[in-house]
Parts: C-alpha cells; sequence; structure tokens
C-alpha cells in the first residue's frame, strides 16, 4: 500500500517513468562538470555550505506542501482504503524525494563545482538537506492544529472565503485578492525588501553610481508575481477571451509589478541613504526606469512565452526563466555604470 501510495505521487512529479527525474539529474552531472573543469574556485565555509543545503531544502519543501496543485493527486488519494500513517510516509517521501534530487541537487552541483570539498562535507551537506526536510514535513501539518493525513490537503480557495461579487471586472482587484490567497508570495516580497536593506552593506565599498543599478536588478528577481499566468492556466484562458486582452490585462499587471519593484528599489534607496548617503535625483529615476523595464519583460514573457509541463508551483518558482529578466538588467546595468 505504501509502495503504491508512493508511487501515484512520484509519478505525478518524476514522470510515468521517472524520465524527468533522470533528466534532471544528468543535466545536474553536466554542470557540475562544466563548472568543474573551468577551475574557477571559491571558498566556502563548512556552516555556509551546511546552511545552504539546508534552507534551500526547507524551502522547497514548504512550497511543495503548499502547492495548490497538489490537491487533485490528494483528492484521490482520499478515495482509496488507506491508514494514515502510511499515506503521510508515502506522500512526504514523494516530495521530500522531489526536493532533494530535482532542486537541492542542482545547488549542491553548482557548489560542489566551485569550491574545495571533502567526503565529510559532502555527506555533511546531504544530511542538512534530508533534516530540513524532515523537520518541515514535521512543522507543516502543525499549522492546522492536528497531525493527520487531511493536515496535508490544500482546500480550494473558494472553499475557505466568501468573495464579494462586483457587476465589473478588475485585473486590480484579482491581484489582490490573490496575494491575499497566496501569503507566501507576500512573505518572497517581504524578503526582497529584506534583501534591500542589506544590499548597501555588501556594495558599501563601491561608488553609488557603479553598484545601484546592479542593486536594481538583483532586486527585480522577484519570481511569484511575474508568473500568474503561467501557474493559473483558467486564468490565461479567460484573459484570451477578453475584448482588448492587451490593454485589460497586461496594462494593469504590468503597473502592478512596477510598483512592486519600485517599492524594493524605495528601500534599497532609502538603507543606502541612512547608512551610506550620497542618493541623487538621478538616482531615484534610475531606479523608476528600472522597475518599469523589468516590470515591461516579466509581462512580455509571461504573455509570450509562459511557463508550460510543470508538476507543481515550485517548478515554477525555481525555471530557468526567471533569470532572464534580471540578467537582462545586469547587463544594463553595466551599460548604465559605464555612462
Amino acid at each position: 500500500m505504501m509502495k503504491m501510495n508512493f508511487d501515484v505521487t512520484a509519478k505525478k512529479l518524476f514522470g510515468v517513468r521517472y524520465e524527468r527525474l533522470n533528466r534532471t539529474l544528468f543535466l545536474d552531472l553536466v554542470v557540475f562538470w562544466g563548472l568543474h573543469i573551468a577551475g574557477f574556485r571559491v571558498e566556502i565555509a563548512p556552516f555556509i555550505l551546511y546552511l545552504m543545503a539546508g534552507a534551500f531544502s526547507a524551502g522547497v519543501m514548504w512550497l511543495a506542501l503548499s502547492s495548490e496543485d497538489n490537491r487533485a493527486n490528494m483528492e484521490n488519494l482520499f478515495m482509496l482504503p488507506f491508514e494514515g500513517r502510511t499515506l503521510v510516509l508515502s506522500y512526504v517521501a514523494a516530495l521530500g524525494a522531489y526536493t532533494l534530487f530535482t532542486k537541492t541537487a542542482g545547488l549542491l552541483a553548482v557548489v560542489w563545482a566551485v569550491s574545495h570539498w571533502s567526503w565529510a562535507e559532502i555527506w555533511g551537506s546531504v544530511f542538512c538537506a534530508l533534516a530540513a526536510i524532515v523537520v518541515v514535513s514535521c512543522l507543516y501539518p502543525l499549522r492546522l492544529g492536528c497531525t493527520d493525513a487531511y493536515a496535508f490537503y490544500i482546500q480550494p480557495a473558494s472553499r475557505r472565503r466568501t468573495v464579494k461579487s462586483y457587476r465589473r471586472h478588475s485585473v486590480r482587484r484579482y491581484l489582490f485578492r490573490y496575494l491575499m490567497a497566496h501569503k507566501n508570495y507576500l512573505v518572497n516580497t517581504a524578503a526582497m525588501w529584506g534583501v534591500a536593506c542589506i544590499l548597501p552593506v555588501l556594495f558599501g565599498e563601491m561608488e553609488a553610481r557603479f553598484v545601484l543599478p546592479i542593486g536594481f536588478a538583483i532586486l527585480s528577481l522577484n519570481t511569484p508575481i511575474c508568473i500568474l499566468l503561467s501557474c493559473d492556466l483558467a486564468l490565461e484562458r479567460a484573459v484570451w477571451f477578453l475584448p482588448g486582452q492587451q490593454k485589460a490585462f497586461c496594462v494593469p499587471y504590468c503597473l502592478f509589478i512596477f510598483l512592486c519593484n519600485l517599492a524594493a528599489n524605495t528601500v534599497f534607496l532609502c538603507s543606502w541613504q541612512i547608512q551610506l548617503g550620497g542618493i541623487a535625483p538621478l538616482h531615484v529615476l534610475t531606479a523608476v526606469c528600472f522597475a518599469w523595464l523589468s516590470a515591461t519583460g516579466s509581462v512580455l514573457l509571461e504573455w509570450y512565452c509562459p511557463i508550460r509541463g510543470w508538476k507543481i508551483e515550485s517548478d515554477l518558482w525555481h525555471h530557468p526563466r526567471k533569470y532572464v529578466v534580471p540578467a537582462v538588467m545586469l547587463l544594463l546595468a553595466g551599460l548604465v555604470s559605464m555612462f
């Protein structure tokens, strides 16, 4: 019974014949070998290595458990005869394997390739990742005050709250409701504000005109708010049926991302002014321009190149496409710094 429950979830995540797992591990091996033979090396303390492995695995595991895309899978499992402990162990084991082999393995492949390591550090980082997965699996159901199998079931948003109806549609209202229903998006935005406060400490010894554009580019890496069409196929279909889709949806959506980016850039500028000083009107104008350009690029990617073939929301958060706009912004930051 446990193997059957494990296969139901694992095949959804890895493919019917686990072909996705094999492809991911092969790509991780290619990345590791390519970086290793490049000869680039950095010093990474064991504590930092263990912290990265544990924190990253814990975050991915929590996102996997919180994904609403697992709701249908859990409903199918609940329709079968099951024993609570067996179902929980098999479900958590499948998501833990997904976290370790498709997400953490990629991070460790990069870290191990560019640093000097020993076998003790390798096993230590793997152990920290596994420990983080187990701890998150134990803490997650406690948020509902229970520890049975139903604590892992995500109820549809329509059942969690009563939504007031309106005569006219409003994209801004939808975006607000979406954020209120997905608190992890708000947490990620708050984390970006925390990064904005720390960046002046990291860049303090460099001139503002060189590093401020780089900081604006880094702060554009707010993945969740840039994947709303990719993560909601029903919304995408509804948007395509709207009259004047670009104006009806893309303009408010672009404005929404722009305000989120501008808020992070404002926190960055305020933190820089408080700690180092020297912020000029030109820097403020640069912050506005970077916020607008990154918002426009994110919306264009969502409109013309939405992400397909993902299994759970964690795939979207860690999809390589998330780096396209920040990478372009970094190149632009280099040009701006030169002139």
